[in-house]
Order: C-alpha cells, then structure tokens, then sequence
C-alpha cells in the first residue's frame, strides 16, 4: 500500500474526529439520493415509452402497406391482395408478421347517444394477442362462421362507457354513403388500450362487413398491417419493404401515423438530461462541502507533512482517495435504493397512476444494466475529476502556520 493510500485508510476507518462527521454522512446519503432518483429516472423514462410504443404498434402494427395515391382519409382506396405482395414483405427478415384489414368511418347510437369511430376490419389471420392482453370483457371476435362474424364487434371502454354499454349488447351503426347503410352488431368484448387516440377513434369488426359497405370484391382490401420482430429497425424495414413492393403501394410506419405520442415521447429525454444534470450537481456540491472540511479539520496533518517533505499533489491524494472511499459508500447506497425500488415496482406494481392522463394504471419500469453501470461510472469519474480543483487547498497551507493550526 502506497503512502497516501495508507493515510487515506487511516483517516477514513481508525479517525475519532467527530467535527466533519455529520457532513460526511449528508455528503454519503446525497449520492446515494442522487444516483437512486437518477437510476429510478432512467428506468421510469425507458419503462414509460416502451409500454406507450408497444401499447401504439400492437394495435395499429409497426407499419401500414395502402395505395399509393391522393387519398389520405381514413376510408384507405381498395386493391386486390395478392400473395405476391405479402411474399414480399415476408421477405423481409425483420418482418414477423403481415394480414389484411380495411377502415371505414361510421357513427354508432346507442341509448338515445351518439359516437363517430372508425371500424378497423381484420380478418381471421389477425394476431389478437395484444387486443387479448386488453380485453376487459367479453371475447375476441370468432371466424369460424363468416356469417356471425359480420354481425360481431369490438369496442373499447371509453366507449362503452360514453354509450352506456357492455359486451353482449346490441347496437346500431350507421355508415355515411350514397345511400346510407347502417348496420346491427353485436358486441362480444370490450377492450382497453389506455391510449386515447385508439380508444376514442376506433371499434374492431369483420373485414368482409366492410367489403359488403363499399362494393368490394372478394379479394380488396384497404392495405396491410406489418409487424416487427424489432421496433428498433423500424427505419430499416421501412426502406426494405419500401424495395419489395410495387410502385402502386406505399407504406407508412407507426411513426408517421402517430406522430404526436412519438414527438412527446422523444421530448422524455430532455427531461431525463435535466434530471441527470441537475442530481450529479447535488451530488458533486456536496462532496465539495465534506472534501473541504476535511482538509481544513486537517490542517496540522498538512503542515506536518509538508514539514517531513511531502508534495502537495501527495497530499492531494490522500484526500482524493478519502473522498473515492465517500462516493464508493454513496454508489454503493444509492444502487441498493434505486435498483431495490426499481425492482419492486417492476414486480408488483404498487405505485399506481391515473390512466386517463398517463395512459396507464402504473409507473412503468424498464431497467437496464448497463444504464446501471454507467450512471455508476459517470458518477464516480465526474464527482473525482471535480474534487481536483478544492483539493488544490492544500498548496495553500504553509508548514508552519498549519503545524500551529488549532
């Protein structure tokens, strides 16, 4: 063990001084406060969009093959599908999964009210899992009989709840064309998203009935639904399927569709900046304030040194290593309450939110290692680099106004 290190450990494990003890801990505990809140921040953040982004894409897909033309209304021009287009896309190895589905605007009345949507039509190659995990009542739509399908629809709870309604109720939805058509569907099951934007705008029906409404053949349909095995290459698989189909098609991502939750979600990192700043400023403040008192509380120790022909930058050290052994206490602490808490909430929920302004009923955590180990890193390196400046003190002290130091 090198000198300074040897009276780093000595100060730091067999010192009696009392006087810079309770700064010492407040310097200890507001690392540990900083990096916990900064860890918790990360995860919050991460955990937040992640559940608004899977809660977007699992029920509008990843990405939207339609026609390529004028229209950008909801009612999507019709084409003839075709295996050759869904090969296509299937060629694409980030691509897991692609059906068929049309839109149409409607209005639907119920109980002496009225609600305008958008029926989405599926078919029976619709992946229900995430519409499954949502399902609040009731049951997912049934193929089997193509019949009964068509007289069968989804609806979320907002409206269910704006219509009085529940599942196995009927209702009467009315289709704006020449001539108007309305239909009597039946609904078998009520979901909740817990984003707005779907829950307000759309209800789930059969594709056929919205073939039936708008003239079509059998074989039209308003466009494609692709899904990711990634949405982190959703760049990428765009410009790949964009090669793999013709030029009468287009496709849009989950991006473009919605591109206000994704600019806001992206506004989330400003925040974590901010919070990221603003607690390693808390943290480095008050190692500054312990560092320092220290060294004054020592600065017979200093002159004595200097006096036996100690370098200022040896005593420096001592201090620095003292202080490394204050932010190890504090990273040390402050990983057992973040991770601790994170992991917690992770498991059970417990801390709730309310969902119609978060869209979701709980604080949502996503943790990841490595934003562990480098908040833990970047800590530790910017809090030592910092400490360097007030270390400096000590080239201040003489030998023998220090050694009469009382």
């Amino acid at each position: 063990m090198n000198f300074a290190a040897f009276i780093s450990n000595r100060i730091t494990f067999k010192s009696k001084r009392t006087f810079s003890k309770l700064i010492v801990r407040i310097a200890i505990i507001g690392i540990m406060l900083g990096l916990g809140v900064m860890i918790l921040s990360i995860a919050i953040i991460r955990g937040f969009k992640q559940e608004i982004r899977e809660k977007v894409r699992g029920f509008a897909g990843d990405m939207q093959v339609v026609k390529t033309d004028n229209n950008v209304s909801y009612e999507r021009s019709a084409f003839v599908d075709s295996a050759v287009y869904v090969k296509g896309i299937k060629s694409v190895d980030l691509v897991s999964d692609v059906h068929p589905y049309a839109t149409k605007p409607g209005i639907i009345k119920a109980n002496n009210e009225i609600e305008g949507v958008i029926l989405k039509g599926v078919d029976s190659t619709y992946n229900w899992n995430f519409l499954k995990s949502n399902l609040l009542a009731g049951k997912v739509m049934n193929f089997a009989d193509s019949a009964e399908a068509m007289k069968q629809i989804m609806i979320s709870q907002t409206t269910a709840n704006r219509l009085k309604l529940k599942a196995g109720d009927d209702l009467w939805m009315y289709f704006v064309q020449e001539p108007v058509r309305k239909r009597k569907l039946k609904i078998v099951g009520v979901f909740d998203v817990g984003v707005e934007e779907v829950d307000k705008t759309f209800v789930i029906g059969d594709l056929n009935l919205v073939r039936r409404l708008n003239n079509w053949t059998k074989g039209e349909i308003g466009g494609y639904e692709v899904r990711l095995k990634d949405f982190g290459d959703i760049a990428v698989a765009a410009e790949a399927v964009d090669s793999r189909i013709p030029i009468t098609l287009k496709s849009y991502t989950v991006l473009d569709n919605y591109p206000t939750i994704f600019e806001w979600l992206n506004m989330l990192d400003v925040n974590t900046v901010v919070m990221l700043v603003l607690m390693t400023i808390v943290a480095v403040i008050n190692m500054i304030s312990a560092l320092l008192i220290m060294i004054l509380e020592r600065t017979s120790m200093i002159g004595m040194f200097k006096a036996l022909g100690a370098s200022n930058w040896l005593i420096q050290k001592v201090f620095l290593y003292n202080a490394a052994w204050l932010i190890g206490s504090g990273l040390l602490l402050g990983n057992a309450f973040g991770v601790g808490l994170a992991l917690f909430q992770e498991s059970t929920h417990f801390l709730k939110l309310d969902q119609s302004s978060y869209y979701m009923t709980f604080i949502p955590i996503q943790l990841r290692w490595m934003d562990v180990i480098l908040l833990n890193a970047g800590t530790l390196v910017i809090c030592l680099l910092v400490l360097i400046i007030p270390s400096t003190l000590v080239t201040r002290i003489t030998p023998v106004k220090a050694i009469r130091f009382k």
